[in-house]
Order: structure tokens, then sequence, then C-alpha cells
């Protein structure tokens, strides 16, 4: 009995090990979630020569579905390169949806525009932990600015 937990036990801590010495390379994808303003889902191609490629599929607990892409550059904070900064342009697109103390918008309202990212990520092994703002300028529909962000994790798979 006791060597069927130790065999799980000990599958897990070698597994854990490799995740721990596992390193993005380029091309790595990463998938995992933001929180946050706006809340959403997160895919990155990791590419340190050129611009890695990051999507958030995301909706905004009000009224907004929307997609966002950006290409991002990211630079190492000192000689550490778990820890970096990152930032790069982009565009989304999305849906508003009127709700009863909302009337601001028709329902399906289509909108897009630019926008931009800046943020702090550090490296675990496979995960990647970051902090970002998103400032946003709508451009389709009508001209509005806007702020978002948040906290997100991704998992890169090797």
């Amino acid at each position: 009995m006791k060597n069927t937990r130790i065999i799980p036990l000990t599958l897990f801590a070698f597994l854990l090990t490799l995740a721990v010495h596992a390193q993005r390379h380029a091309g790595s994808v990463g998938i995992g979630a933001q929180f946050g303003q706006p809340t959403g889902l997160t895919f990155k191609v990791y590419n340190p020569a050129k611009l890695s490629l990051e999507i958030l599929a995301a909706w905004d607990l009000g009224d907004f579905l929307f997609v966002n892409i950006h290409g991002l550059i990211e630079k190492p904070i000192g000689s550490d390169p778990k820890f970096n900064y990152f930032y790069g342009p982009g565009i989304y697109g999305g849906f508003k949806d009127r709700y009863p103390d909302n009337k601001k918008f028709d329902d399906g309202e289509f909108t897009a525009g630019i926008s931009g990212t800046l943020g702090l990520n550090a490296l675990l092994g496979q995960l990647e932990i970051y902090l970002q703002i998103t400032p946003r300028l709508q451009l389709i529909d009508r001209t509005d600015g806007q702020f978002g962000g948040g906290f997100g994790i991704r998992f890169y798979f090797p």
C-alpha cells in the first residue's frame, strides 16, 4: 500500500523538477488567464529576437466582449532573464452589449481601435506571471479612450 503512494509522489517530484528547469525558447507557446479589466484567456507566442505575439480574448464584466492583439518587445531587468519589462503596440475589436443600467450602447455594437501595453513579468520555469496596463483608443463607432490591465499567468509548453 505504501508503494502505491510513493510512486505518484516520486513521479510528481520528477515532473516538478523538469518544469522548474525548463525555459522558454523562440516559438514557445504560452496559454493562460488574465484577471482584471479585462478578464480573459491569453495566448502568447514567444519570440526573443523580434515581436512576440500576444492575443487576449476577454470580457469586461460590465458590457464588452473583445479580442486584443499585441506585438510585444521584452527586455530583461538588469542581468537576470527571469524578470522582464515588456511593451508593444496593438489593435482590438469587439462587441458591446446593452444592459438595463447601460443605455449607452446598442445590442451587439461593434467597436475597434488601437491599443498598447506596458508591463512586468517573472518567469518561474514554464510559468510566466505578469502585470500589465493597456491604454486603448477606440476609433470605430466613436472616439474614446480607456485604460485596462490586469494580472495574468501563462504556462509555456516545451
